[in-house]
């Protein structure tokens, strides 16, 4: 299991820091977990979930 800062989160997704907090508030997109202190990171699988779940959503219009 792998923890992601918001750096690489924003990396990965393509997505800026107030959109990823914005759909964190709406619930679509995973929650960060608390490192300590003022650390937050995401767990890489959940992250890639979501990116697979945009991807299927994709398709299913088309």
């Amino acid at each position: 299991m792998r923890i992601l800062r918001l750096r690489n989160v924003m990396e990965k997704t393509g997505l800026a820091r107030s959109t990823i907090y914005k759909y964190i508030d709406a619930g679509t997109f995973p929650k960060p977990i608390d490192l300590g202190g003022r650390s937050v990171g995401w767990v890489d699988s959940e992250i890639d979930g979501w990116i697979a779940d945009k991807i299927q959503e994709r398709d299913a219009i088309s």
